[in-house]
């Protein structure tokens, strides 16, 4: 039979048959030609999840090629075969794919993983390809050992241990460390490679972090348990210093060293150094010698002017260790005539004395012209003075201790004279400048500061100071403002027109119109959101913002009232609006229902304020929606408004800003910490930074909270671990302590303290030590303060962001929520259904529970609603929980649609 025929009659058979028995294919060997030569081979390969994968061969010459799987072979029909011609070598080449399942895996039971290869047919005879193995891919959940966290010395080793999940092929272990990739390239000190576990071997500082183990294959990926790596440092001592001067100047006494424990100072948990700090050993200091005179020489002659003189030294013996020098005269003069020359002298007396007289009498008329003419002076302004230092009294006659000036330690601010208050006079002082007018205000009543710095100094040096006022008349064409003191209307006169009562530093405006904006006071925590639609399509309005400066009348002491947050005004007055404002506000209070009672107060045309809600009532004409920090206002009216709080339980808690600022005073070795606390309200500790700035002070660190009870317990606050052998403080002014009252009405005026320090030498320019701030039986904090001192750092930018200078939005830019999708939800959400409005279900999804009859009112209630939402996420700007709400609510009605084909289907999709 020719070789053709033969050929033909196999391709017959397969095609008939299906399959080809080894039989045939070896008596194909004898048949001449080339052998086959294989182009591509199967390769091993992984099933992953249902998807089936493909076995290829390719060979040159082939008459046919069929793949044989676990020793049996793969039907005709599931080979896909195709041939062609290679161009370059003219021969034809055979290709012939399958498809193994998923199923077809799982179903085989043999001793080894499933397995097929290729056998190609030519003239010559059969050639076989290698195995291919397929095997079903996979990766388990949990690790078989997750990192653990560790503490380690610095310098020492640090070894995480991983063994990923079980899986097919083996996972591949990668590091992560805070969320980043870890890489041993990059760093010669971190090894990866080691059985999957991760070697540091010197621990550094920068080493602490999150570590988590990866492991992947090419199903998926897992991660491991989180462990967190924290490198310590252990403290070390620093260098002795030298010993002390002996503690006596005479006899037996005492020297000192010290050292400290910053070399290094112990970081992240670790030990402190063990040891003593100080040491002291005894001294013997020889005692001082007094100087005595020795016996007087004898009397010179006579001379000329008709004297003589004697003379004696201090050494027998001389002063000698700082001894005291002789008292006396060391020289002795006296007449030598017998009285003749007496004359000349008297005379020469009675000249000097007649001289000295005259000179008094000129002294005196002149000091009375000098007063005569500064009483004139002062008498336009109806003030009986006696001492300029006075005018700090205002309007009051009170008595107070005065201070020495040019002491030193009077650098110390918080060190305030002792004020007792007497009566109050129904005129104000007319002022001159702004200078005057700070020089002028009015202490608060019954303000008491205790220092024990002051009794320790013994100043008892008081001064008796009585300022009397009497009331001017103003021309009536200078429209005078009103201001009623004990019932009275008085006036207030300035050269140049009328000096206002209101300090306002804080203030934004802007022009608004139907798309509405919004107005922010930079580093205020205070914000204005006019809503879209709120003003009329054909209108606009230049609206404004101010937080007022002066003294407020908001609260009431007998109460216990107190301000929260600043007073707000915005305006202008007569604004219309068809949807309400929505108005945030900073506060201080721990918000609690069972321990305060908090009121929205609103000031009235006669400047007296009434309430208009309390937060806890229901209220149709506004709404307060009370946050951790933030208080926000739906308002109809402009006008001035206030948050106050009333504690109901001694567990009232106001929370305190603690920051302690520091700069170099006149003299270079002198160096000033000021402590301060105000409530913890962005705009107070803004008028902090503003004060210090302007001084040069530096913020030495982040300021912290305090919790301070409304239980009339005191504040005190103290300097601590001060290094004394680099640095000294005045005696008596470690520790200072402020009254409750102070402390609880600081809005009005913020309670600060100073300690004034000194250097032992210029060269000594670090500074640690700790400011200790609590209330007595209270709360504590701990500012710890490292600083080089001249280290140019400023506290100005403490607040700046990178839009602290943006005062106003207008259009869609100021709102979170795009204007299509708010007018969609306003749509969806005003129409009612069978289950009620559905704005109901969509102020619960937002936490809006209480006052709910407020937006029943409203126009569109869900407007309102969302100017709320964008009120409370105007920081954070994610709208996650509004889509969250959005989408609870969709299932909500998803579920209580009718099934009806007629009915529509409300689209909540956000």
């Amino acid at each position: 039979i020719s070789l053709p025929s033969c050929a033909r009659f196999l391709r017959v058979l397969i095609d008939f048959t299906g399959t080809v028995s080894d039989a045939l294919a070896d008596s194909l060997s004898s048949v001449g030609g080339t052998l086959p030569h294989f182009l591509q081979e199967p390769e091993d390969a992984y099933i992953i999840k249902n998807n089936p994968i493909k076995l290829r061969c390719r060979a040159t010459p082939a008459l046919q090629i069929f793949f044989k799987c676990n020793g049996e072979w793969v039907h005709q029909n599931q080979h896909t075969s195709q041939e062609y011609m290679d161009q370059n070598t003219g021969l034809k080449i055979r290709e012939v794919t399958i498809n193994v399942t998923r199923q077809q895996v799982e179903d085989f039971h043999g001793p080894e993983d499933y397995w097929c290869l290729c056998v190609a047919w030519s003239h010559l005879g059969t050639s076989k390809s290698r195995k291919a193995t397929v095997r079903i891919a996979y990766l388990r959940k949990n690790f078989e050992q997750d990192p653990q966290g560790k503490e380690v010395p610095i310098k020492g080793m640090i070894v995480l241990h991983c063994r990923p999940p079980e899986g097919v092929p083996m996972a591949e272990v990668e590091w992560l460390k805070n969320e980043e990739l870890v890489g041993s390239f990059e760093d010669d000190n971190i090894d990866t490679r080691a059985d999957h576990n991760l070697i540091i071997n010197e621990a550094r500082l920068s080493d602490s972090g999150n570590y988590t183990c990866l492991a992947s294959n090419v199903v998926a990926k897992r991660r491991s348990a989180t462990a967190t790596v924290v490198v310590f440092v252990n403290g070390g001592w620093s260098l002795w210093t030298e010993w002390s001067p002996c503690s006596v100047n005479c006899g037996r006494g005492v020297q000192k060293r010290s050292r400290t424990c910053t070399n290094p100072a112990p970081l992240n948990g670790g030990a402190f150094c063990e040891g003593m700090s100080v040491q002291k050993i005894t001294c013997s200091a020889l005692c001082p010698v007094d100087g005595v005179w020795e016996e007087w020489s004898e009397w010179t002659m006579c001379s000329a002017q008709c004297e003589r003189q004697r003379w004696r030294e201090c050494n027998s013996p001389p002063p000698r260790l700082r001894g005291k020098m002789c008292e006396g005269e060391g020289q002795s003069t006296e007449n030598c005539t017998g009285g003749l020359c007496t004359q000349s002298l008297e005379n020469s007396i009675d000249v000097a004395l007649y001289s000295g007289l005259a000179a008094g009498v000129i002294a005196v008329v002149v000091l009375i012209v000098a007063i005569t003419l500064y009483r004139k002076s002062q008498s336009e302004y109806g003030v009986d003075v006696i001492d300029s230092s006075a005018l700090a009294g205002g309007f009051q006659s009170f008595n107070f201790k005065t201070t020495r000036q040019g002491n030193p330690l009077l650098l110390n601010s918080s060190m305030q004279p002792d004020i007792t208050v007497g009566q109050t006079f129904s005129s104000p002082i007319c002022f001159q400048d702004s200078i005057d007018k700070e020089l002028f205000d009015p202490l608060p009543d019954k303000v008491k500061v205790q220092s024990s710095f002051m009794v320790s100094l013994g100043v008892a040096d008081r001064a008796e100071y009585h300022v009397k006022a009497h009331q001017e008349t103003l021309p009536a064409n200078l429209h005078p403002k009103y201001s009623t003191v004990e019932g009275k209307k008085t006036t207030m006169i300035a050269p140049n027109g009328i000096h206002t009562l209101r300090k306002t530093q804080f203030k934004t405006s802007a022009v608004f119109g139907h798309l509405g904006g919004r107005l922010v006071i930079p580093n205020a925590g205070v914000s204005l959101l006019v809503p879209h639609g709120a003003i009329a399509d054909d209108t606009s309005w230049e609206m404004y913002m101010l937080i007022n400066q002066e003294e407020s009348s908001a609260q009431s002491e007998e109460r216990c009232e107190i301000l929260l947050g600043p007073e707000i005004t915005y305006g202008p007055p007569g604004l219309n609006l068809s949807y309400p404002v929505a108005m945030t506000i900073a506060h201080c209070a721990e918000v609690s229902a069972e321990n305060w009672n908090i009121k929205l107060k609103r000031q009235t045309k006669d400047n007296k304020w009434e309430e208009i809600m309390s937060v806890d009532d229901e209220s149709t004409s506004c709404y307060c929606l009370m946050d951790s920090h933030s208080c926000h206002l739906l308002l109809d009216q402009p006008g001035c408004y206030a948050l106050v709080g009333e504690p109901i339980t001694d567990a009232a808690i106001k929370r305190l800003r603690i920051a302690v600022f520091g700069s170099v005073e006149a003299s270079s070795i002198d160096y000033s910490l000021r402590v301060h606390c105000v409530d913890d309200t962005p705009h107070a500790f803004q008028r902090v930074v503003t004060a210090e700035t302007s001084r040069g002070g530096q913020l030495l660190e982040e300021p912290k909270m305090l919790f301070f009870k409304g239980n009339c317990l005191s504040l005190q606050v103290s300097i601590q671990d001060i290094p004394q052998f680099l640095w000294s403080i005045k005696p008596f002014t470690t520790c200072q302590e402020f009254s409750f009252t102070q402390v609880w009405y600081s809005n009005q005026q913020p309670v600060h303290c100073a300690f004034s320090l000194q250097r032992h030498s210029t060269s000594t320019t670090q500074l640690s030590c700790k400011i200790s701030v609590r209330q007595v039986k209270g709360h504590e904090q701990i500012l710890q303060v490292y600083t080089t001192v001249g280290e140019c750092t400023s506290c100005v930018d403490y607040f700046c962001s990178a839009d602290c200078t943006v005062t106003s939005q207008t259009g869609a830019k100021a709102f979170k929520i795009p204007l299509s999708i708010r007018q969609r939800i306003c749509t969806t959400f005003d129409t009612a259904n069978t289950k009620g409005k559905d704005w109901q279900l969509l102020a619960q999804k937002l936490h809006i529970q209480r006052n709910l009859s407020y937006f029943t009112k409203q126009k569109s209630p869900s407007a309102v609603i969302l100017s709320l939402w964008e009120a409370r996420h105007q920081d954070s700007g994610d709208l996650d929980s509004l889509a969250s709400a959005l989408e609870e609510i969709g299932k909500i009605h998803c579920k209580s649609l009718p099934q009806s084909p007629d009915d529509k289907e409300t689209d909540f999709t956000f």
